[in-house]
């Protein structure tokens, strides 16, 4: 399942075909089911699905609805031809409306097996200041940050505008529930933190202004439901001034990843646990990226944060920090499909 109404559809497109392309043909049989800016699914084929990377409003083989029965997903026309059953979804859908427990609270009304964290632990993981503040409680070192909705930005701009002038500049201001660098900016200078607010206010109705820190960015990809592995961690060298949106995604990119991370063994262990850890605390399942500042003068480590359906393209951290582990894509993919198939095999005995 890949689309979806948040600014993140393209590169929820981008995860989805290579999936596709990389899932074990002689164990899964693959339906393609897009979810449209409108809210409109579509069952496409590989053909069509090509065509949407390119073109957003490619036109897909069919409109469906989906229907629940027995525990599967049915798809069928509108006038109720059956055209497709799903047994097991795998949601690629980054941002709101399929990556914050809405899609997945969908699949567990009509008893569908689905990768991924569950209804909690998704909206968890997508909404940066909740999270944040489970982290915090459970002594997880996090940035210093503050949290302030549209209303409380339109009633009390000086207050706001103080709280988050004293976590000292610069400052990161950003959407509290998007992901891929959408709509964020740093802040070097007080004339420009409004504007910055008013840009991450047009993308969410709450927004997070954290503590810039001079850090290396360090990632763990963590696999499994009650018993989490986690993987060699790796660092994003940024090939502009943070990792921005286009820093990720664009050809004309300079950002490298370098798995593993050049970090001290004891250091990378601890990091390692304290990624379980925080899955853990944030009640996740299947899989989830754990994202880490490591603060350059003091070595100090903070969780940044967690990203529960992480970006799974050719170029994407989450499935390049396995194969380092020894998992390669195709038996990653199967894996998770297992971990999904599991826990809802161990929550239909209840």
């Amino acid at each position: 399942m890949f689309g979806g109404r948040s600014s993140e559809h393209p590169i929820s497109i981008r995860s989805a075909k290579s999936v596709r392309q990389a899932i074990d043909p002689d164990r899964f049989e693959v339906v393609l089911l897009g979810v449209g800016y409108d809210g409109a699914w579509h069952l496409h084929s590989a053909a069509t699905m090509e065509r949407l990377e390119r073109d957003a409003a490619a036109g897909a083989e069919r409109r469906v609805v989906p229907v629940g029965a027995e525990g599967r997903l049915e798809l069928r026309t509108e006038d109720g031809t059956r055209v497709a059953t799903v047994d097991l979804a795998l949601p690629i859908l980054h941002g709101p409306g399929g990556e914050d427990g809405t899609f997945q609270g969908f699949l567990e009304t009509v008893g569908v097996p689905y990768v991924g964290s569950g209804v909690l632990g998704s909206s968890v993981g997508m909404d940066k200041d909740v999270q944040k503040r489970l982290l915090r409680e459970a002594q997880i070192p996090v940035v210093p940050f503050v949290a302030a909705g549209r209303s409380g930005w339109e009633r009390g701009r000086d207050s706001v505008r103080r709280r988050a002038l004293e976590l000292g500049l610069p400052v990161f201001v950003k959407p509290a529930n998007l992901g891929s660098s959408v709509g964020i900016r740093k802040v070097k200078g007080e004339a420009e933190l409004d504007a910055a607010i008013d840009h991450a206010f047009a993308f969410d109705t709450k927004v997070v202004v954290e503590k810039g820190v001079d850090a290396r960015e360090i990632e763990c990809a963590v696999l499994g439901n009650e018993e989490p592995e986690a993987s060699v961690l790796g660092e994003i060298i940024p090939g502009e001034e943070f990792y921005s949106y286009e820093d990720k995604y664009s050809s004309a990119s300079k950002s490298r990843l370098v798995i593993p991370a050049p970090l001290d063994e004891t250091l990378a262990t601890s990091m390692r646990a304290l990624a379980v850890r925080a899955f853990q605390v944030t009640e996740c399942l299947g899989m989830a990226r754990v994202d880490f500042f490591l603060e350059r003068a003091t070595s100090r480590v903070f969780v940044n944060e967690l990203n529960t359906i992480p970006g799974f393209t050719s170029i994407s951290m989450y499935p390049k920090l396995w194969e380092a582990s020894g998992l390669p894509y195709r038996e990653l993919l199967s894996r998770i499909l297992e971990l999904a198939l599991q826990r809802h095999e161990r929550r239909s005995r209840r």
